[in-house]
C-alpha cells in the first residue's frame, strides 16, 4: 500500500521550447518540478493533507500530481493552465485543473467553478478554495502547465 500524502503546493508556468515535448518540459522546470517523475492523479485532495508553499522533493522521486496542460505552435496564441484546490470541513477535498485557449481571468474562474461544482457533486461543505493560473503567449512552440503537487 501507498502511503498517504500530507502536504500539497500549487505550482504554474508557461515556457516555450523547439518542441511541444521540450515547450512542456520547459514549463515543468520553470514551476520548480521538471525533475520529479510525475505520478499523474486524479481530484481527490487526501484527508488532513495542508497546504505548504514551498516544499522540497528530492529529484527522481515517483510524485503525486494533478495537472492541466497544454501546448500550441500557433504564434500570437494565448493559452492558459489552472489549478484549484478546495478544503472539506472534515475531511478530503477536491482538486481540478483547467487549459484552454484563454487568458488568466477566464482560466481562474473556470477552475474555481468547476471545484465547487465537484464539492457540490459530493454533498460537501467548502472551507477554503485556492487556484493558481499560468498563461503564455506562444512565440513559436509553447507551453502552459499548472498543478497540486501531492508530497508526504
Amino acid at each position: 500500500m501507498l502511503p498517504t500524502p500530507r502536504k500539497v503546493k500549487l505550482v504554474a508556468a508557461g515556457a516555450e521550447g523547439p518542441t511541444p515535448l521540450n515547450a512542456f518540459d520547459n514549463a515543468l522546470l520553470a514551476a520548480g518540478i521538471g525533475n520529479l517523475n510525475l505520478i499523474r492523479v486524479s481530484s481527490i485532495l487526501p484527508p488532513g493533507c495542508a497546504h505548504e508553499a514551498d516544499f522540497e522533493v528530492p529529484p527522481g522521486s515517483l510524485t503525486p500530481t494533478a495537472y492541466g496542460y497544454l501546448t500550441s505552435t500557433e504564434a500570437g496564441e494565448e493559452i492558459a493552465a489552472a489549478i484549484g484546490i478546495g478544503f472539506s470541513e472534515d475531511d478530503y477535498g477536491v482538486i481540478m485543473e483547467f487549459e484552454g485557449r484563454t487568458g488568466r481571468a477566464e482560466a481562474e474562474e473556470a477552475v474555481a467553478r468547476m471545484v465547487r461544482d465537484g464539492f457540490a457533486a459530493r454533498r460537501k461543505r467548502l472551507r477554503e478554495l485556492q487556484v493558481l493560473a499560468a498563461t503564455h503567449r506562444v512565440e513559436h512552440c509553447g507551453a502552459v502547465l499548472a498543478a497540486a503537487v501531492l508530497w508526504y
